[in-house]
C-alpha cells in the first residue's frame, strides 16, 4: 500500500462547457504521451460524475516530483472558451462531486493535504486555489 501525503486537485486545461470523458483523457495520455493509463486517479466530469482513473494502487502520472505518495485529482475545464484563458469552470455539480471524492479520500488517508497543481509547477491549473478553498476537510 502506498503512503498517501498528498491529493493534488488538477484540471483538463479544456474549453468552458466542452465535456471531455475520461476515456479520452485516457486517450491523450496514453496515445499522446505513451504512458501506461490516464495520470490521473480520478477525474471529475462536467456532470460532476465521479469517473475512476489509474488505480489508487498505483503511482499516478500527474505532478513530476510528486506522483510516489499522492493522489492526483482532475475535473474537466479550467479554461475558458477562447481555449487559453484560465478560469475556473467547475459546474454546482463538479463542485459537488470534488468535495465528495476529497471527503472520501481524507477519511482514508487523514493526514494527507490538499494541493493546488499550481503549488508545483509553473501552470495556473486547476484555474482556482484548491489549498484554500479544501484546507478544512
Amino acid at each position: 500500500m502506498r503512503l498517501i501525503k498528498e491529493i493534488i486537485i488538477h484540471c483538463s486545461a479544456t474549453r468552458e462547457g466542452q465535456d471531455i470523458s475520461v476515456d479520452t483523457i485516457r486517450k491523450w495520455h496514453v496515445e499522446g504521451r505513451g504512458w501506461s493509463d490516464i495520470g490521473y486517479h480520478f477525474y471529475v466530469d462536467i456532470n460532476g460524475d465521479i469517473q475512476k482513473g489509474r488505480d489508487i494502487a498505483k503511482i499516478g502520472a500527474h505532478c513530476s516530483g510528486h506522483n510516489r505518495n499522492s493522489i492526483g485529482i482532475c475535473y474537466c475545464g479550467g479554461v475558458e472558451e477562447d481555449g487559453k484563458t484560465p478560469k475556473d469552470t467547475r459546474t454546482p455539480e463538479q463542485k459537488e462531486g470534488l468535495l465528495h471524492v476529497l471527503k472520501t479520500l481524507k477519511a482514508m488517508y487523514p493526514e494527507a493535504v490538499i494541493y493546488s497543481h499550481n503549488e508545483f509547477a509553473n501552470k495556473a491549473c486547476p484555474s482556482f486555489n484548491a489549498t484554500e478553498e479544501y484546507e478544512n476537510i
